[in-house]
């Protein structure tokens, strides 16, 4: 018998070993799966498959927790999970289920029944006793039989895992026998099932992430090798080609070539870098598995085995990120090309799978949420959960307007700017809403000094000939409008009394059509903005605009698409670029509409307004170690990694995006603060505490430099990093190898006058010399017209004159 509780951390499902029935039933019942309102949410368990046993003895002789992956797994367990699966469109659906759970419970002596519940839609899960003489199919296909009750034959590997509801309502029926983890047979067992395991790993790679990410009941995706059980149909498999969705992992490489190298493959000269960038794709269709890709990458141009798979090694020790977007073009254009509708269905399946499974890839690893930002979560959903954390942020950060960050041994502001980008109809729109309520209260004040300023608009108009006009109100206005000019804003930005401002735009491109002349002062506004710098602005004109402020503070959330980043971003050499924290919306191209979208409620707008009443009281200056100890271990991982691979892209932009990863988790770390304090004091009491010791936050706050909170760092930064190599690595290396932009600095060379174009040719030389000597001298983007305008300067300064046979003649030796 056996159950584990299944996590997922990079990407990578871990078993958890459940001891006794109490602990079971704390994690069905547990806030997570009380509050899911998606199956894909719920806690998911394995019974079928458990942890070796000298796996078990070594972990614990080290006094280390018992964590195993689940993939690959061959280790059979003394019990049998099985996913039966009904017509959620019958009348008579409710009936059904009870007839069946009884015919059930009144086999289960001879079943061997340990475990019966109803799933989170419209079948049940069974887990009786296992068989020993019979293989893992054949013990699902023997209860099939004794019950008269087809089981889901998609779901029939011993990997696979249920999706879990809560106990009330689901749970059957459970024995304590079924929390024995020690394995049947161990020995034989793990040679017989290990060769169907590695049939299903191979032909499916990575599926049952899709399957999760998809919501498939019990990971039930089809099976790649069939359902057929029979000894031919496994020897005929066994002779397949390796494949990938059913796809030969040969047609994919060659389509690779296609698109990433006309058609040709590697050859001696460049086949160690065209392999790894290779196995750095293929990996994700993989599962990461260095036999597997041993086998499948050919040995180009007689690539010694040993460099290839120096190569493989090293594309495998690279962090795990998102499917890159050239093998989805690879895969998507197989798909279309595919004539195998069946084929074809299975492979858009788990295209869309990958994309869920992005966004699980960084989800998963987040810790828990304190009040406002979880609850800004539940408002969007999960698969927002990156973008909407990423946008909540800035508008925290101005919240906590007098909170000042140690960073590198200076204090500074919680100065953020976010941009979420995505497709057209992807979901940006969501943002706003939960943006706007963390605003509320600065939005419902300046209302009121907009209501006064319309009134003084009101009276210029009517004393427009008069003598005496109305003096104009300097209202200290937070919430700023991009549609503006650039003096309107910088003078709205000087009256803001040393707090935060604060903007939102859904639409970014009106930015770039407001400011599409001036962006360059768009941009020095927000740079400065994010470091609090010096900002003035003088005029001449007593009626025209001016501003003088010591500390810029101003925060803002833009959205809008790729294409729109763009024309805000149009160069990422001044800065800018560096200094965004970069959302991606998940990829909702195929999904499917839900019928119970995610909302914000009554309940969410609350709490997520009691946090931002109570983030303005903090007042102080912090400084917290643990957290920059986290930052600098990254800063390393990420120096380490980029110089290997010799990535400067990503070395240069780890620079500032640890500062904002920083300010980001301080911004929750404040939430965290006020949730605590709202908890023991309530509203009105947390309140009263922070004006009566103003220093209390600051010592509440350091000790929520909790291992889960600090993961945080990791998340975020990793998130961040990625949006920002796979929007901006390209123009950045197209930028930076400019001859337009000073590169770093090479040695430093003392010049003679022979280092000139002039003085290196000889005292009577040709056009085609000139060219030759140019080129040689400034690269090979000379081009012949800027030749012939060097010779023509260099006549009229009488330097050169021309000779009978068309050559030229040096006048002077000097220039």
């Amino acid at each position: 018998m056996s159950v584990h509780y299944i996590t997922k951390v990079n990407h990578t499902k871990l078993m958890h070993p459940v001891t006794s029935v109490e602990e079971y039933r704390e994690l069905r019942n547990s806030a997570r799966n009380l509050a899911a309102d998606d199956k894909k949410q719920m806690v998911q368990m394995s019974y079928s498959c458990t942890i070796p046993t000298h796996v078990v003895e070594s972990l614990k002789a080290k006094g280390e927790p018992v964590i195993y992956a689940l993939k690959g797994n061959a280790t059979v367990s003394r019990s049998v999970g099985m996913d039966v699966d009904l017509d959620a469109d019958a009348p008579d659906l409710e009936a059904k289920l009870k007839d069946m759970e009884q015919h059930i419970l009144d086999m289960q002596e001879p079943l061997g029944l340990l475990m019966l519940e109803r799933s989170a839609t419209k079948g049940l899960h069974v887990v009786f006793r296992r068989r020993p003489n019979l293989t893992h199919e054949q013990n699902l296909q023997w209860a099939s039989d004794l019950l008269e009750i087809e089981f889901d034959k998609a779901a029939k590997d011993i990997t696979r895992v249920f999706f879990t509801p809560p106990c009330d309502g689901h749970l059957i029926f459970v024995s304590p026998e079924l929390f024995d983890n020690t394995p049947w047979q161990e020995d034989e067992s793990s040679e017989a099932e290990g060769s169907e395991s590695a049939e299903a790993e191979d032909a499916e790679s990575g599926s049952s992430s899709a399957d999760e990410a998809t919501g498939t009941e019990a990971d039930g995706s089809e099976s790649a090798t069939g359902s057929d059980s029979s000894e031919a149909s496994s020897t005929a498999e066994s002779k397949a080609p390796l494949s990938y969705c059913g796809i030969p992992y040969k047609a994919i490489i060659d389509k690779w070539w296609e698109l990433q190298n006309g058609g040709k493959e590697p050859v001696k000269s460049n086949r160690d870098v065209f392999t790894y960038e290779l196995a750095l794709a293929l990996r994700h269709i993989c599962g990461f598995d260095r036999k597997l890709m041993d086998s499948i990458i050919p040995s180009y141009d007689g690539f010694p085995h040993a460099e290839k798979m120096k190569c493989i090694d090293s594309a495998l020790s690279r962090e795990r990120t998102k499917m890159p977007q050239e093998l989805r073009n690879v895969l998507s254009e197989l798909k279309h090309l595919s004539t195998d509708n069946q084929l074809s269905s299975r492979l858009e399946f788990d295209l869309e799978g990958e994309a869920s499974a992005d966004v699980e890839l960084y989800t998963t690893t987040l810790p828990k949420l304190p009040q406002g930002v979880s609850d800004s979560v539940k408002a969007v959903g999960p698969g927002l959960a990156l973008p909407i954390i990423v946008a909540s942020c800035p508008a925290i950060g101005a919240l906590a307007t007098h909170v000042r960050l140690k960073i590198d041994g200076r204090y500074n502001s919680l100065n953020l700017i976010s941009y979420i980008t995505g497709e057209a109809a992807s979901g940006k729109g969501r943002i706003d809403e939960i943006v706007e309520e963390w605003m509320h209260e600065i939005r419902e004040t300046d209302k009121i000094y907009l209501q006064k300023e319309e009134e003084w608009r009101i009276k210029k108009r009517d004393a427009k000939n008069k003598k005496e006009q109305p003096e104009e109100p300097r209202f200290p206005r937070r919430m700023l409008t991009l549609n503006n000019t650039v003096a309107n804003l910088a003078e709205c930005l000087g009256r803001t009394q040393g707090l935060h401002a604060f903007s939102f735009t859904p639409e970014a491109d009106i930015v770039s059509k407001q400011w599409r002349s001036n962006i360059s002062d768009f941009s020095v506004l927000m740079r400065m903005s994010f470091d609090a710098s010096r900002y003035e602005r003088e005029a001449r004109s007593v009626e025209a605009a001016h501003a003088h402020i010591d500390n810029l503070r101003w925060n803002l959330v833009m959205c809008g698409t790729p294409d729109a980043l763009y024309r805000l971003v149009p160069n990422t050499t001044d800065g800018f670029q560096s200094r965004l924290a970069l959302a991606c919306m998940p990829d909702n191209t195929y999904a499917p509409r839900r019928k119970h979208p995610y909302v914000l409620t009554d309940r969410h707008i609350e709490r997520i307004r009691q946090i931002a009443h109570l983030l303005p009281l903090m007042d102080g200056k912090i400084d917290l170690p643990r957290l920059h100890d986290k930052a600098d271990q990254w800063l390393e991982r990420v120096r380490i990694e980029a110089m290997k691979n010799g990535d400067d892209a990503q070395a240069r932009q780890r620079f500032r995006l640890w500062v904002t990863v920083m300010r980001m988790v301080t911004c929750i770390m404040l939430c965290k603060v006020a949730e605590n304090l709202i908890k023991e004091h309530g509203l009105q009491g947390a309140e009263e505490r922070l004006r009566q010791d103003p220093g209390l936050w600051r010592e509440m706050i350091a000790r929520y430099q909790t291992p889960q909170m600090l993961s945080l760092f990791d998340t975020l930064a990793n998130y961040l990093l990625d949006n920002a190599m796979r929007y901006f690595r390209d123009r950045i290396e197209s930028d930076r190898s400019s001859r337009n932009y000073a590169t770093r600095p090479g040695k430093r060379i003392l010049r003679g006058k022979n280092d000139s174009i002039f003085e290196r040719l000889d005292p009577i030389f040709t056009y085609e010399m000139a060219m030759q000597m140019s080129v040689a001298v400034k690269g090979a983007n000379v081009t012949p017209m800027a030749v012939r305008q060097m010779l023509k300067n260099w006549r009229n300064q009488e330097l050169i004159t021309p000779t009978l046979d068309g050559r030229y003649q040096k006048i002077s030796t000097t220039l």
